[in-house]
C-alpha cells in the first residue's frame, strides 16, 4: 500500500469515534440499539485503520528510518508556521495496535455489560446504576425486570469522545497535539468516572481525578512553552530526533537546579505523566476512579488516559537522555528522579494492594505499580523494555478489568436472585472478594481468562506475556548495575505475584462463601468474546520479546529491532544472564505458592490472614498508608479554610474595595466630562447649530413647492440676476 495512502488513514483514524460521539448525542439518544451499533462501529473502523498502518509498517523495509508522517501548516508565528501532523513509527505503529484492540474489546463488552440481569426499579434513573433491586408484581410475586443503563447512550457517546482523544494522542507528530488529546482524555475521565452522578462517591471521585491531573498538566504545559520557547518548534521529529538540537539543549544550563534544559524541559515534561499515570505522590486519584462503570476502568488503566502518560514519557526520552553517556553510566539527574519515582511507586503500590478487598481496587493499585515499572525502566534507559511492558500490560490488564466487571456482575445476579439484606437493609457488596469463593463454577470462561490475565500480571515464567516484558525490565535493571532499582522492583514484583493469588484464591477458589456466590452465574458472549480475545494476546504477545539468546538459543528477538530502530541510535541489547532470570523465576512462582498457601483455606467470617503477622501494619495498608487523610488534612483542610476565612474578607475588602474605587473614579471622570465637555460642548455647541439649521430649513422650504412653473420662473429669475451681475462687472474683470 502506498506510503502517501497511508498518511492519508492515518489522519482519518481518529475521526470516526469522535463522528459517533456527536451523532449519538444529536440524534441517535432515544434509540440505544443503534446508539451502540454506532460506536461499536466506529471503534471498529478506527481498529480496521489502526491495523492496516500497522501491517503496512511490518511490510515497510527500514521502517523506522522511513516512516509515515504528513503535516499542514495551522498557527502563523510571523514568516513561518506552527505545522501539525500525523507520525506514525515503529513505537507508535505498536501503541495503535494495542490502542485499537483494547477499545474495540471495550465497546463489544460495555454492550452486555449494561444489558446483562439490569432490573428496573424506582431507582433506575439517571445518575444511579441500575441494578441492586427486585420488582413486585401486581400479584406480590417478585421477580427481576431487565433493562438497560439509564443513560445508555451518553455512555457510549463518552467512550466515543475518549478514544477520539487517545488515537489522537497517539498519531500526533508534536507534543501541542498530543496535549489536545490527552486534556480530551481528562474531560472524559471526569465524565465517566461521575457518570452515576447521584452517588456523591462517584462525583467525588470525579472531581478527585480531574483536579489531581491537573496539577502534573500545569507543569506539562509549562514544559511544552519552555521547549518552544529554546527550540521554536515542537514537532518529534526536529527536537528528539535531531542530534543538533539535543546537544544544544544538554549543553546549555538553565537557571533552575543546575539543569541543563534538556533535563529541566524533561523533568517539567514527566511530572505531567506523574498525574496522568497516577505515580506517587500524585496516585491518589486511581483508585478512586473505580466508581465508574467497569469498561471505563478497563479504558482508563488498559486503553487511554495512563497508557497516555507513558506514552508520553517514551516519546520524550531522547530529550532526558540527550545529556547522558548510555549502559552503565552514571544517571542524569532527571533520569534519576525518574528511576525513583518508578521504583518507589511499584512497591509502595504493591504494599496497599495486598490489604486490598475490592476486587476493582486491588487491580487499580496493580495498574500504580505496574505503570512504576515502566516509568523505572524508563529512568535507567531502558527504552524497548518500557514500551514491551507498556503493550503487554494494556493487553492483561484490560483482560483483568473486564474480568472483574465480569465477576461483579455474577455476583449482582447471585444478590438479585437471593434478596438477601443487613439489619440496615442492605445487600451484601458484590465487589468485596471475602463475599465471593468458588466461582470458577459458576462462571467458567471468566475463570479461565481471569486466571491467565492473573499469571500474565505476575509474570508466569515463560507462557504468558508479562513474564517476558518484566524479565526484561529486571534484565536491564541488572545488567547496568543499577541494583537499587533492580533490587525494587523484584520485591514489588513478588507482591505482585502474592496479591494476584490471593485474588485468585479469594474470588474463584475454594467453596462459596455467601448465598450470592452460590447463585452467581456466567455473563453473555458479548462479554466473555472479548475476555477469550485479549486472554491469547495475555499469552502470545510476550513471545515476540523473547531475547535474542536466551537460554543460549538463538531467537528472532523481532521486537528489539522494531522498537529500538525508532531512536537515532539503536539500543544494544543485553547479553543473556541467569540471574535477572532466576529472579523472575523465584518472585513470580514464590508469590504465586505463597498467595496460594496463605488463602487456599478462608472460610466464611473469617478474618484476613495477613492481620496477624502484619500486626499494626496491616490497618496501615488498608488504609493506603493514609495518605487521603494527608491530603485531607494538609491540602483539602487549608484550602477550605483559606476559603472560609480569607475569601470573605478577600472578596469584601480587596476585591470589593479595588471594583468600588474604580467606580467611584469612573463617576467623578463622567461628571467632569458631563459639566466641562458634554454640556457647553455637545450641548450648546452642537446643539444649537443643529437649532439653527433647523431654522433655516423651516424658512426656505416654501422654495420647494413641487410645481414645475415655480421651478421655471426660479431658474429664469436667477439666470437675469447672474446675467445682469457679469454685464455690471464684465468691464472690471476685463481690466
Amino acid at each position: 500500500m502506498a506510503i502517501e495512502m497511508i498518511s492519508n488513514i492515518i489522519w482519518l483514524i481518529p475521526l470516526p469515534p469522535l463522528l459517533a460521539f456527536f451523532l449519538i448525542l444529536l440524534f441517535t439518544r432515544r434509540n440505544h440499539a443503534l446508539s451502540h451499533t454506532i460506536g461499536l462501529g466506529a471503534a471498529f473502523l478506527s481498529w480496521l485503520g489502526a491495523m492496516l498502518v500497522f501491517v503496512s509498517a511490518l511490510r515497510t523495509p527500514e521502517f523506522g528510518k522511513e516512516i509515515f508522517a504528513s503535516s499542514i501548516n495551522w498557527l502563523p508565528t510571523g514568516s513561518t508556521f506552527l505545522k501539525i501532523g500525523v507520525l506514525i513509527d515503529p513505537t507508535s505503529a505498536m501503541v495503535l495496535f494495542f490502542v485499537g484492540w483494547t477499545i474495540l474489546m471495550i465497546f463489544l463488552y460495555s454492550i452486555g455489560y449494561h444489558n446483562f440481569g439490569q432490573p428496573k426499579g424506582d431507582h433506575d434513573h439517571p445518575g444511579l446504576p441500575p441494578h441492586g433491586a427486585t420488582v413486585t408484581d401486581e400479584h406480590g410475586h417478585s421477580h427481576t425486570v431487565l433493562s438497560v443503563e439509564p443513560m445508555y447512550s451518553r455512555f457510549f457517546a463518552f467512550l466515543g469522545l475518549f478514544a477520539f482523544g487517545m488515537y489522537t494522542l497517539v498519531v500526533s507528530d508534536n507534543l501541542l497535539t498530543l496535549f489536545v488529546g490527552w486534556e480530551i482524555m481528562g474531560l472524559c475521565s471526569y465524565l465517566l468516572i461521575g457518570f452515576w452522578y447521584a452517588k456523591p462517591s462517584a462525583r467525588n471521585a470525579a472531581v478527585k481525578a480531574f483536579m489531581t491531573t491537573r496539577v502534573g498538566d500545569v507543569f506539562m504545559l509549562l514544559g511544552i512553552g519552555l521547549l518552544y520557547s529554546q527550540t521554536g518548534t515542537l514537532n518529534y521529529r526536529e527536537i528528539f530526533y535531531n542530534a543538533d538540537v539535543l546537544k544544544a539543549l544538554a549543553t546549555t544550563a538553565s537557571p533552575i537546579l543546575n539543569l541543563s534544559f534538556a533535563g529541566l524541559i524533561g523533568l517539567l515534561l514527566f511530572i505531567g505523566t506523574v498525574g496522568k499515570s497516577a505515580q506517587w505522590p500524585l496516585h491518589i486519584w486511581l483508585p478512586d476512579a473505580m466508581e465508574g462503570p467497569t469498561p471505563v476502568s478497563a479504558m482508563i488503566h488498559a486503553a487511554t488516559m495512563v497508557s497516555a502518560g507513558v506514552y508520553m514519557v517514551i516519546r520524550i526520552f531522547p530529550l532526558f537522555t540527550a545529556d547522558w553517556a548510555g549502559g552503565t553510566a552514571a544517571l542524569t539527574p532527571t533520569m534519576s528522579i525518574i528511576a525513583f519515582i518508578g521504583a518507589f511507586t511499584a512497591l509502595f503500590a504493591a504494599t496497599i494492594a495486598v490489604a486490598q478487598n475490592d476486587i476493582k481496587k486491588v487491580l487499580a493499585y496493580s495498574t500504580i505499580s505496574q505503570l512504576g515499572f515502566m516509568i523505572a525502566a524508563l529512568g535507567v534507559g531502558a527504552y524497548v523494555a518500557a514500551v514491551f511492558h507498556l503493550v503487554t500490560h494494556a493487553f492483561f490488564k484490560a483482560l483483568l478489568f473486564l474480568g472483574s466487571g465480569s465477576v461483579i456482575h455474577g455476583m449482582e445476579h447471585g444478590v438479585l436472585h437471593t434478596g438477601d439484606t443487613d439489619p440496615a437493609g442492605h445487600h451484601i457488596d458484590p465487589q468485596d472478594m471475602w463475599n465471593m469463593g468458588g466461582l470458577r463454577k459458576k462462571m467458567p470462561i471468566t475463570f479461565w481468562t481471569f486466571l491467565i490475565g492473573g499469571f500474565a500480571l505476575s509474570g508466569f515464567p515463560l507462557i504468558t506475556a508479562g513474564f517476558w516484558s518484566k524479565d526484561e525490565i529486571l534484565a536491564e535493571a541488572f545488567g547496568n548495575g543499577h541494583w537499587i532499582v533492580f533490587a525494587t522492583l523484584a520485591v514489588a514484583a513478588l507482591m505482585t505475584a502474592f496479591y494476584t493469588m490471593r485474588q485468585i484464591t479469594l474470588t474463584f477458589l475454594g467453596e462459596p462463601r455467601t448465598k450470592e456466590a452460590e447463585h452467581a452465574s456466567e455473563t453473555p458472549w458479548t462479554m466473555t468474546t472479548p475476555l477469550v480475545v485479549l486472554s491469547i494476546f495475555a499469552i502470545g504477545f510476550g513471545w515476540v520479546g523473547i531475547p535474542k539468546d536466551f537460554l543460549g538459543g538463538n531467537w528472532p528477538s523481532w521486537f528489539h529491532g522494531f522498537i529500538g530502530s525508532t531512536l537515532l541510535v539503536e539500543p544494544k541489547e543485553l547479553d543473556f544472564s541467569y540471574w535477572p532470570l532466576l529472579t523472575s523465576l523465584v518472585v513470580a512462582l514464590g508469590g504465586l505458592y505463597l498467595g496460594w498457601m496463605v488463602y487456599r483455606n478462608v472460610k466464611a467470617g473469617q478474618a484476613d490472614p495477613l492481620q496477624k503477622p502484619l500486626a499494626g501494619l496491616y490497618p496501615i495498608l488498608k488504609n493506603k498508608w493514609y495518605f487521603d487523610e494527608f491530603y485531607a488534612f494538609f491540602v483539602v483542610k487549608p484550602m477550605n479554610w483559606v476559603s472560609e476565612v480569607f475569601t470573605p474578607w478577600m472578596d469584601r475588602t480587596v476585591i470589593d474595595g479595588i471594583l468600588h474605587t474604580v467606580a467611584h473614579l469612573a463617576l467623578s471622570i463622567g461628571g467632569i466630562l458631563r459639566n466641562y465637555f458634554d454640556k457647553p460642548f455637545i450641548n450648546e455647541f452642537i446643539g444649537d447649530g443643529t437649532a439653527n439649521v433647523f431654522w433655516q430649513g423651516q424658512n426656505i422650504r416654501f422654495i420647494q413647492t413641487g410645481r414645475i412653473q415655480s421651478y421655471l420662473v426660479a431658474t429664469v429669475g436667477l439666470a437675469i440676476v447672474i446675467a445682469g451681475l457679469l454685464y455690471y462687472f464684465m468691464p472690471y474683470l476685463i481690466h
